[in-house]
Formats: structure tokens, C-alpha cells, sequence
């Protein structure tokens, strides 16, 4: 034990105890009275003090950012087909037993309310320009629709329903159940519904359904094939 530590924990001299007028404790009641005295020096800082405090300062705390477990994240993620697989499973092919004209009949129905509801009813009253903006932006799968003009002369007079639309052609089924493929390029088609024939201009309409809705058609005096 060093020889400060002895000296302070040494008992006072009897000599002293009677001019001083104190007494030594026990060691326990010496204990009992450091952590008093202790208790009663240092500050003790109220609740509102800290809270105050702690809005001046900034705490760091430790903190550890959990990894992110990548098997669960690359599950999450359903990997979509690209468009060589589509091409090799055929998936866009329509089967030769429903290349049918009147299986295709509901769908037209369903086609010819969608426009009617889209264009607000289609009355002799409508405005013409605004049902055509209307059709500029709408999904034609199930349209009967009719080549009119195209520099391919054999396209001329082809009508049918529309089975499916790509970015550069239109698939349409024929009453004589044949899937004819007609290219939108250099050719002008006509669509009718309730007596409101509407002609596209497939060299403008070369986008996919979903990427025209967002389109903004600029109106033309004359557009050429």
C-alpha cells in the first residue's frame, strides 16, 4: 500500500482525538460517509437541464448498418424474358386453330364500348378533332380496321380485326380466317365506329400502343404516305 494511502486511512493519535474534539470511525461508516459527502458535492443535473442539454449538443451513438441479405433481394426480382427468348418460344405467335375470325367477335365488342365510353358517346354533335385526338392515343386491339392507301397495292381493300399491334405492323384477322401482317409504314388505315370513320397514317403511328398514349401528335395540314 503506498505510504499516502496509509497515512490517509490511518487512525488519529489519542493525543489528538480530545484537542480536536473527533473521533475515528469504523470502515464502515467511514464508507458510508465518503459516498455521502460525495453524493452531496457533486452536481446532480435535473431532468429538464438534461433535456436542454441534448438539444445543444450532438450525441453520437454507435450505431451498425445491417447488411442486406442479396440472395432475398435478387429473389424479389422476377426476371422477364428478352425479346430473342420471346422470338424462340414464339409467344406473340397466334396457333393456327385460333386464327379465327368470330372467336376475335367479343373483342371487338369490347373494343367498339371502350371508344364509345372514351369519347364520351360518340353523337352526331361530337367534335370531330377531339375525337380524333381522343383515337390518336387509344389501344386498337379489336378494331376492324381496313387498308385503304398504301404504296403496296396488294394491302389495298385488306380488312379485319386487330389481333395485335407492334411498333412497325399490324396483325389482323380476316372473315376468311387468314392472319394477314401489315406493315404501318407507307400506309393509311380506316376505322369506323358508329358511323365515325377515322383514317390512321401508319408512317406517324409507328410507336407501341403503350408508348403513343404518352405521345403529343402535332396536328398537320398534309401528311404524305
Amino acid at each position: 500500500m503506498p505510504v499516502s494511502e496509509a497515512l490517509v486511512q490511518a487512525k488519529i493519535p489519542q493525543d489528538l482525538v480530545k484537542d480536536l474534539g473527533v473521533e475515528s470511525l469504523s470502515r464502515t461508516h467511514a464508507q458510508a460517509f465518503a459516498q455521502a459527502f460525495l453524493k452531496n458535492s457533486i452536481r446532480q443535473h435535473r431532468h429538464h437541464e438534461m433535456k436542454d442539454m441534448l438539444k445543444r449538443k450532438a450525441l453520437i451513438l454507435g450505431y451498425a448498418r445491417p447488411k442486406k441479405d442479396k440472395s432475398k433481394r435478387n429473389s424479389k426480382k422476377a426476371k422477364g424474358l428478352n425479346a430473342r427468348q420471346k422470338r424462340e418460344r414464339k409467344i406473340f405467335q397466334i396457333k393456327p386453330e385460333h386464327q379465327r375470325y368470330e372467336l376475335f367477335l367479343p373483342l371487338h365488342e369490347l373494343w367498339r364500348q371502350y371508344v364509345i365510353d372514351l369519347c364520351g358517346g360518340l353523337k352526331p354533335t361530337s367534335n370531330p378533332q377531339l375525337v380524333q385526338q381522343k383515337l390518336l392515343k387509344a389501344d386498337f386491339h379489336g378494331a376492324i380496321i381496313t387498308v385503304v392507301r398504301s404504296k403496296c397495292p396488294s394491302y389495298v381493300g385488306t380488312t379485319g380485326i386487330l389481333v395485335q399491334e407492334f411498333k412497325h405492323i399490324f396483325k389482323i384477322i380476316t372473315k376468311e380466317n387468314k392472319l394477314k401482317v401489315i406493315p404501318k409504314r407507307n400506309s393509311v388505315f380506316a376505322v369506323e365506329v358508329n358511323g365515325f370513320v377515322s383514317h390512321i397514317y401508319g408512317s406517324k403511328f409507328e410507336q407501341r400502343a403503350s408508348e403513343r398514349s404518352a405521345k403529343k401528335f402535332k396536328v398537320r395540314g398534309t401528311i404524305d404516305l
